[in-house]
């Protein structure tokens, strides 16, 4: 796509290469030359620009679709989160339904994390201003950190990552290789300052629970570490329904700008490329895009409209290691610093939600649903779901099935009706006497005659397979 804004341009040599039938207008607005009001208004023109009219159709029906799915639209339509300028920009505010998404995703990634050798960490929200300072937070990242509070004369900061704290943890008593590798995850909160205008729903915020994990380990054990986090990202993301995964390696930065030896840089990324490639994934290499202090992978999904995100981040460092003198005993008796790898597979919390709300439309699969199954009585009483692991929404009053099974704005969208609930369940006196219910699925599909304890065993089903459609 081109765009006459592009500092990059110009991207035609001539305005002539333009196709008519692949450009679209989108919006004009006024701006002075360097934001200077008394040099005189120039008119800036925004477009989207294709090389065929399919590319440009394509496109714009992308934006429709990603207006519709928009975190920010769906989240109060369907009552899930909220943000309030007057008490805190850019921080989330779960309600029930959203909550109730949250707890069944961290008990799963808490339960995976327990099978695949993890101990689960909780550390403090707040720091000394020394333990910033060796982990260099404060010579590189302090623009993005909150202002010191004063604590007992000591000045302690709200912590914008957790690897110092996991840090302390492993200083807390003398590591042997035989203690190798230590495979630490948390649900940590953490703060980083955002500018305002860069805010934007759940995808950028202020605070935010990071999915993290350190993992402490010798050379020897390193590639073999790094497979198993990538087939257990893999296998995570899989499961939450991403089929379309890509990987970046990020090499080390030219110049002189990164630290730690050359050999390790080297086994490292060398390390990196070979879980890739053992796992199948197709990559691309980002030359130089590695952080100061290591190499890394990026596995980026693309969603149900064909955006790419990245989420999972499987990041060396040869730096906290050093400024923290942490050490193991090796079998001939020297003291060696262990290698550290930060990994992160769902980002943050809050904005993989955001993802994932988009992905999905807000139509979750039936074992993160807030809520299961909506039930429609027509006369009688109904026994609750939730006795046997459930979660429904009844609705009250003895009603005719017409009226909520037919509503307009149901119908717009016959995937995801009303509050996207998976299963409309409809019960007259014929049902309630034979202890059975109608089925209404969010494709607008319907069965009757289901017997109740058959619905149940469904549902059970497909939480314990954590099946991805209704």
């Amino acid at each position: 796509m081109a765009s006459s804004t592009s500092a990059a341009g110009p991207h035609v040599a001539t305005t002539r290469e333009i196709r008519p039938d692949a450009f679209k207008l989108r919006s004009v607005a006024g701006a002075y030359w360097h934001g200077d009001e008394k040099r005189p208004m120039l008119t800036r023109i925004y477009a989207y620009a294709f090389a065929s009219k399919a590319e440009l159709e394509a496109h714009l029906k992308m934006l429709v679709e990603a207006e519709k799915r928009d975190n920010r639209k769906l989240g109060k339509e369907l009552d899930l989160f909220s943000t309030h300028e007057e008490a805190g920009a850019g921080l989330i505010y779960w309600h029930p339904k959203g909550g109730r998404f949250r707890v069944e995703l961290e008990n799963w990634w808490r339960e995976e994390h327990y099978k695949n050798g993890y101990e689960v960490l909780f550390t403090p929200h707040i720091g000394k201003s020394w333990l910033w300072q060796t982990s260099g937070h404060l010579g590189f990242y302090k623009e993005n950190m909150y202002s010191p509070m004063k604590i007992d004369e000591d000045d302690y900061y709200a912590k914008p990552m957790n690897c110092p704290f996991h840090i302390m943890i492993y200083k807390s008593q003398t590591r042997s290789y035989r203690d190798l590798p230590l495979r630490w995850a948390e649900l940590g909160t953490v703060y980083r300052y955002e500018r305002a205008g860069a805010l934007h729903g759940l995808m950028r915020v202020r605070g935010f629970t990071q999915d993290d994990a350190h993992i402490f380990c010798t050379p020897s054990q390193i590639e073999g570490e790094i497979l198993e986090v990538l087939r257990f990202s893999l296998y995570m993301l899989k499961t939450l329904g991403f089929t379309q995964i890509s990987a970046y390696l990020a090499t080390k930065p030219k110049g002189d700008g990164a630290v730690g030896e050359s050999e390790r840089w080297a086994q490292a990324t060398e390390s990196l490329r070979a879980a890739i490639e053992k796992e199948g994934l197709s990559y691309a290499i980002d030359e130089g895009g590695g952080a100061f202090y290591g190499p890394k992978i990026d596995l980026k999904v693309k969603d149900a409209i064909g955006r790419e995100w990245q989420l999972t981040t499987i990041q060396f460092d040869f730096n906290m290691s050093e400024r923290f003198e942490i050490e193991y005993v090796d079998a001939d008796g020297g003291h060696k610093r262990p290698y550290m790898v930060h990994r992160a597979l769902l980002g943050s919390i809050e904005r993989f939600f955001g993802v994932y709300i988009e992905h999905t439309g807000g139509a979750f699969p039936v074992w993160l649903c807030p809520e299961q199954a909506t039930v429609i009585p027509v006369r009688g009483r109904l026994r609750r779901l939730r006795e046997e692991g459930g979660r429904r929404a009844a609705r009250s009053g003895s009603a005719r099935p017409s009226r909520p099974l037919r509503r307009e704005d149901e119908r717009q969208d016959p995937r995801c009706p009303g509050q996207k609930v998976p299963y409309m369940l409809v019960v007259g006196q014929k049902e309630a006497d034979e202890s059975a219910v109608s089925i209404r699925k969010l494709d607008g599909s319907q069965e009757n005659g289901v017997s109740l304890a058959d619905f149940k065993a469904m549902i059970a089903r497909k939480i314990a397979t954590k099946a991805i459609e209704a």
